[in-house]
C-alpha cells in the first residue's frame, strides 16, 4: 500500500496556504466599520472627494491609537470618527452634514449623539429629532444626491 500523495490532499494547518481573506483583530474591524460608515455618510451627501477621505482617514488613525488606549471605548469610534470628520469639514469647507429635515430657514448641520456613546446617530436639535444613524444617511437624503 502506497502513502498518500500530500499533494493530492489539501492540508488543513493555517500556515500551509494562505487564507483568501484573512480575519483582521476586533480594533481593526471596529476601525473599518467606522471608516465605511462615516464614508457611507460621505457619499450620500456628494461630499465623498479624495481630500475629504482623507480628513477620514486622518481621523481614523487618531482613534486607533485612542482606541488601543482604551479598548472598552471601542463601541465609540463610529460617533467619534464622525465627530472628527465634522469638525475638520467646518473647519475647510463648511457645514456637514446639513439637515435634510427642515427644509425653510437657515440650513443648518446636524449633530452626532450621544457624543461619547454606543449607537451614534445624527440629530437635528432645531427640530428635535433622531435624523439617521451614522452611515444611514442615504436612507433620509433619497441616496446619493448630485448637484
Amino acid at each position: 500500500m502506497n502513502p498518500p500523495d500530500p499533494s493530492s490532499s489539501p492540508d488543513p494547518s493555517p500556515s500551509s496556504s494562505p487564507s483568501p481573506s484573512p480575519s483582521i483583530g476586533p480594533l481593526e474591524q471596529v476601525l473599518h466599520t467606522a471608516r465605511a460608515r462615516v464614508l457611507a455618510d460621505l457619499v450620500a451627501g456628494d461630499v465623498a472627494q479624495a481630500d475629504v477621505v482623507s480628513l477620514v482617514e486622518d481621523s481614523v488613525t487618531q482613534r486607533r491609537w485612542w482606541v488601543e488606549q482604551w479598548p472598552d471605548g471601542s463601541t465609540f469610534v463610529a460617533g467619534l470618527v464622525a465627530q472628527d470628520v465634522q469638525d475638520a469639514l467646518l473647519e475647510k469647507y463648511g457645514r456637514w452634514p446639513l439637515c435634510p429635515v427642515c427644509p425653510t430657514g437657515d440650513p443648518h448641520a446636524l449633530e452626532v449623539e450621544p457624543e461619547l456613546g454606543p449607537d451614534p446617530h445624527w440629530v437635528c436639535h432645531k427640530a428635535g429629532v433622531r435624523v439617521a444613524a451614522v452611515g444611514s444617511l442615504a436612507a433620509v437624503t433619497g441616496g446619493t444626491r448630485r448637484s
